[in-house]
């Protein structure tokens, strides 16, 4: 099975069926568009246009967009060491210290003080009262974390503060599927697929 292209994928986000945050599987609300690594920085304009359309009359729905490695860049910045932030700190470290950065990063990126500090944004948008619908939360950017948090990880760790009644997880992944496997960048193995539903031509 192939991926949507990017007008199917467009046309699915402004189905009314995909457009009910209750529609779908009950337990589950990820879904994973999957793209050729080779295609990211044009995706990441995709993107930001599926945004801008959605917000339009027809549709008046406002998309979170995430880029999952900013949040993780900003979550740092805001993490105090001492009186240096931990992006501060982090960076003075890496010009001695390589490996230890490394851990250090792997570590916070796997915490849930970054995964509530995601929650929080997601939440912050939804209590937002701008009129909007909001079924959607668009995560990219996963490429750029790795190899400090894996997509099986962070969506396993990110499930106790889901709510899958109240919005619809889009994650847009730089790679491909292999059997029970991610290949990111398709060429690195993302250990294995978490329960998602993988946005396809059925």
């Amino acid at each position: 099975m192939n991926s949507m292209t990017i007008e199917e994928l467009y046309k699915y986000l402004c189905s009314p069926q995909f457009l009910d945050e209750k529609s779908g599987n009950i337990f589950y609300n990820y879904y994973i568009y999957q793209y050729p690594a080779n295609k990211e920085y044009e995706m990441r304009r995709q993107i930001q246009e599926f945004k801008e359309k959605l917000e339009r009359p027809s549709n008046f729905v406002n998309a979170l967009v995430l880029d999952l490695f900013n949040v993780f860049c900003e979550y740092l910045k805001n993490e105090k060491f001492g009186d240096t932030s931990l992006l501060e700190d982090t960076l003075e470290s890496d010009k001695c210290q390589p490996e230890m950065v490394t851990t250090e990063l792997t570590s916070e990126a796997n915490s849930d003080n970054f995964i509530q500090y995601i929650r929080d944004k997601i939440e912050e948008h939804m209590a937002n009262n701008d009129g909007y619908n909001k079924p959607y939360v668009f995560i990219h950017g996963v490429g750029k974390m790795f190899p400090y948090l894996r997509t099986n990880v962070f969506l396993t760790r990110y499930e106790k503060y889901n709510d899958t009644s109240r919005y619809k997880i889009i994650l847009f992944y730089p790679g491909h599927q292999e059997g029970n496997s991610f290949s990111l960048f398709d060429t690195l193995e993302d250990a294995h697929t978490y329960r998602a539903i993988l946005l396809v031509n059925k």
